[in-house]
């Protein structure tokens, strides 16, 4: 680091200072604070211009996003594009949303593997204030193909179930993931 002052050094600095714990609870917070500015914003553009512009807008920010999350990820861990599967499904435990929604990853083999968000802080939000399900399978395909395909080009994501298709009581969405050669 050179000797002039940077933006956040400060404020990084405290940070090692803290315990394992007071980290673990600021991460948290930090992933509810990005998903309540994410869910105001979509709110806002729905209000003023309708939820098929919010959806579209939501979809190109995912789109650039869900990139730029994977390629952050792999980068911390240490893993190079084309780890297949396995890499995929390490990436996806450190996502932001692994920090909130509880979540897991199935029938994993050396060519598939199925994921599920068994609940989304999204949905069961809207549930409780009576809101209808948010139709996120549009933004979904996006975000979660694009995820995979940073991670290994030969990835080809299948949405399973995700609203507004109806989805079982079990999980809000799932996805599969294919390694094509």
């Amino acid at each position: 680091m050179s000797s002039e002052k940077h933006h956040g050094d400060e404020g990084i600095r405290l940070l090692y200072k803290l315990s394992k714990e007071e980290l673990v609870r600021i991460i948290v917070d930090d992933a509810k604070n990005w998903l309540a500015h994410d869910g105001l914003w979509f709110q806002e553009i729905e209000k003023r211009y309708g939820l098929d512009v919010a959806v579209d807008a939501d979809t190109e920010a995912w789109r650039k996003f869900t990139v730029i999350e994977a390629r952050r990820i792999m980068a911390r861990l240490g893993i190079t594009p084309g780890g297949g599967i396995s890499a995929l499904v390490e990436c996806l435990k450190h996502r932001f949303y692994a920090r909130l929604n509880l979540q897991e990853a199935i029938d994993i083999t050396e060519n598939r593997a199925v994921f599920r968000m068994l609940d989304c802080r999204v949905q069961s939000a809207r549930k409780r204030k009576g809101m209808p399900e948010h139709p996120c399978k549009s933004v979904g395909i996006v975000e979660y193909g694009e995820f995979a395909k940073t991670v290994d080009s030969r990835i080809v994501t299948r949405c399973i179930a995700c609203p507004p298709d109806p989805v079982p009581e079990e999980y809000w969405c799932a996805w599969e993931f294919t390694l094509q050669d």
